[in-house]
């Protein structure tokens, strides 16, 4: 599962919207409210700017008058069409339903407007004044996030809040989505990749410094494609990005790679003096986390306000 709303939307239906019809009082209500909601009102085309000149017969003289007045002919039956639709939509009963059925694949189109419309039709709900029908809806809600292990916590009165281990997942997709569109880039994301995989069912000490130098090798090719960027190895890349906010963010990341250099078998050959034991499993899932959160200091590609808000 992605984690997001919206590659599961369509069980959202099943889930909350049929169930929330079933009221015994608001249930025919419900769906031509979550239609205004989500839908807005057609508006009339404006009028076009009063004509330069007429003939003797009445009619338009300029060209450009004439074709204002043909496209507002155009928009007006446009927009007859549309209100007729929209008036049918919010008339009750079945028409209503499959109207919202329709409305919610159509204007749901990504993340933020899968969040949008969940917390809007707590707006309309909760115009009804009454409790337990608000709380119905918010259980709904909040089983469907846990039985799909969506991103997000549901906050009351009704929001829905980024999770940890939602923003993780999604700066890994966020990472895949960027090395992708890079011959080079995609080459190392796989090789990293791989090499996690592989570990299973023989983690040995060698293989988990494998995967780890697979990573570092990722970030310095990420890295070195950042503007203004000429070196090639991690600890002098991380001197020329200028996204830090504080020199020591910027050391720390240098440490990491001290550490790739000086460990023996990790990138070199290293210092065997300088070891204090082997690489276990909790390096390898440490210091995997923690590299892949350096990642968006070393290029702009990665979208970190997507990354927190999944959109």
């Amino acid at each position: 599962m992605r984690g997001e709303i919206i590659g599961i939307w369509n069980e959202s239906w099943r889930e909350i919207w049929a169930k929330l019809g079933k009221h015994s009082e608001y249930g025919d209500d419900l769906f031509p409210d979550l239609y205004r909601e989500l839908v807005p009102e057609p508006k009339p085309p404006e009028e076009p700017p009063p004509p330069r000149g007429f003939t003797d017969d009445g009619e338009l003289t300029h060209p450009e008058d004439i074709a204002a007045r043909d496209e507002y002919l155009r928009s007006f039956t446009e927009y007859e069409k549309k209100r007729a639709a929209y008036e049918e939509a919010v008339s009750g009963g079945h028409l209503s339903r499959r109207a919202v059925r329709l409305a919610m694949k159509e204007q749901v189109k990504d993340e933020a407007t899968a969040v949008a419309a969940l917390e809007s039709a707590y707006n309309v709900i909760s115009s009804y004044d009454d409790e337990p029908y608000r709380n119905r809806y918010f259980q709904l809600v909040e089983n469907f996030l846990q039985k799909y292990s969506l991103r997000y916590d549901l906050r009351r009165p009704f929001s829905l809040h980024p999770t940890l281990p939602g923003v993780f997942s999604q700066l890994i997709r966020e990472l895949k989505w960027y090395t992708e569109r890079d011959a080079h880039l995609h080459q190392l994301m796989q090789e990293f990749e791989d090499s996690l995989r592989d570990l299973k069912g023989n983690e040995t000490a060698t293989r988990m410094k494998t995967c780890l130098q697979k990573q570092f090798n990722l970030l310095e090719g990420i890295g070195q494609k950042s503007p203004n960027v000429t070196a090639n190895t991690l600890g002098d890349i991380c001197t020329q990005v200028n996204s830090w906010p504080h020199a020591t963010l910027r050391e720390a990341l240098k440490k990491l790679y001290g550490f790739r250099s000086n460990y023996p078998g990790l990138g070199h050959a290293g210092n065997h003096d300088s070891v204090l034991r082997d690489i276990e499993m909790r390096d390898l899932v440490s210091v995997v986390v923690v590299l892949a959160g350096f990642s968006p200091y070393l290029t702009e590609q990665i979208n970190s306000d997507r990354v927190y808000q999944g959109t």
